[in-house]
C-alpha cells in the first residue's frame, strides 16, 4: 500500500470519529468500560490465584511411618515419596523432633512432656509432604497409602477442596464477564458503523461511480474501528492503573490484620503492567478492526 493510500485511510478513520463523535464517543465509554471491568476481574483473578497458591503451599500432607522402622526403612520411604510425580517437597521429622514441637507448643507446660524423651518417645517418624497440583491430592495419598513402610497418612482434603472451589469460581467468573462484555463492545462498535455507513451513503455511491475499489471503500470504516479500541484500551488502561495503584495503597495502610497478612500477597502493578497494556490494546484493537470487518460488510452493500 502506498503512504499516499495509507495516510488517505487514517485521515478518513480519524474523519469518520470527528464526524461521528457523539456516537464515536459512546463507543469509546462503553468499550473503555468493558476493558475496565476486563482488566479489574482479571486483576482480581489473578490476586486471589496468588493467594491461594500461597495456602496451596502452606498445606501439607502429614504421612506417619510405621512403628520400629530402621534407618533403611525410612530411607526407602524417602526415595520412594520423592520419586512420586506430583512431590514437590518431602521433609523428614524424626520423633524427637516432632516431641520437641509439640512441647514448643504447650509453653510453660512442656514438662508434662518430658517423661516421654529418649527411649520412651512413642511419636512415629513421618515426613510432610507437599505436592505440585492440588487436583491430584488424592490420587498422591493414595499412593503413599500403598507404599509399606507408611502406617498412616493424614490429608487436608477439605481445605484442598476448598481451595480448588475457589479458583474455579473466580476463573469460570472472569471468563464469563470478559466475554458478555466483549459482546456488548462488538455490538456497539457494529452500531457504531452502521451509522457512519448510513451518513456516508452518498460519499460511498459516487465513490463506487468513479472506479473505487470495494476494500479501497470499506478500509476507512476498519481503520476507524481500529481507533475506536487502541484510544479505548488507552483509556481503560489509565484508570485501571491509577485505580489498582489506590486500591494497593488503601491495602497497605488499612487497620486490618488479617487484610495485612494477604497484601504481602497481592501482586504488584509494576510484574503486571507490561502484559495488561499489551492485552488491552490487543483487545481494543481487535475487538475494533475485527468488528468493524465484520459488520461493515453486513451494512454496507459494495
Amino acid at each position: 500500500m502506498k503512504t499516499s493510500s495509507f495516510g488517505y485511510l487514517v485521515k478518513e478513520g480519524g474523519r469518520s470519529l470527528w464526524v461521528n463523535r457523539l456516537m464515536s464517543t459512546a463507543a469509546i465509554g462503553v468499550l473503555a468500560a468493558c476493558l475496565i471491568l476486563v482488566g479489574a476481574a482479571g486483576l482480581f483473578a489473578a490476586n486471589v490465584s496468588s493467594i491461594v497458591s500461597f495456602f496451596e503451599d502452606e498445606n501439607e500432607i502429614v504421612v506417619f511411618l510405621e512403628d520400629g522402622i530402621d534407618q533403611k526403612g525410612v530411607d526407602d520411604a524417602s526415595l520412594k515419596i520423592r520419586m512420586m510425580d506430583n512431590v514437590s517437597q518431602a521433609a523428614f521429622v524424626s520423633n524427637e523432633q516432632a516431641l520437641e514441637e509439640q512441647m514448643e507448643k504447650y509453653g510453660e507446660y512442656a514438662w508434662l512432656l518430658e517423661e516421654y524423651e529418649g527411649e520412651e518417645n512413642m511419636l512415629p517418624h513421618s515426613f510432610r509432604v507437599k505436592v505440585k497440583d492440588l487436583e491430584k491430592l488424592d490420587e498422591t495419598a493414595q499412593g503413599l497409602m500403598d507404599m509399606e513402610e507408611i502406617q498412616e497418612v493424614r490429608v487436608p482434603t477439605e481445605v484442598a477442596h476448598t481451595l480448588l472451589g475457589i479458583r474455579r469460581v473466580v476463573t469460570w467468573c472472569g471468563i464469563s464477564i470478559v466475554a458478555i462484555l466483549l459482546a456488548v463492545s462488538l455490538i456497539i462498535i457494529a452500531n457504531t458503523i452502521k451509522i457512519t455507513v448510513f451518513n456516508r451513503r452518498k460519499e460511498i455511491s459516487i465513490m463506487k461511480y468513479v472506479g473505487a475499489t470495494d476494500p479501497f471503500i470499506k478500509l476507512p470504516f476498519v481503520v476507524e474501528g481500529l481507533l475506536l479500541g487502541l484510544i479505548s484500551a488507552l483509556l481503560a488502561y489509565l484508570v485501571v492503573w491509577g485505580g489498582y495503584i489506590y486500591v494497593m495503597e488503601w491495602a497497605g495502610t488499612v487497620d486490618s490484620a488479617w487484610l495485612q497478612e494477604l497484601y504481602q500477597y497481592f501482586i504488584p502493578f509494576e510484574r503486571v503492567y507490561k502484559g495488561l497494556l499489551a492485552s488491552f490494546c490487543a483487545i481494543g484493537v481487535g475487538v475494533g478492526s475485527f468488528g468493524s470487518m465484520v459488520f461493515v460488510g453486513k451494512y454496507l452493500k459494495v
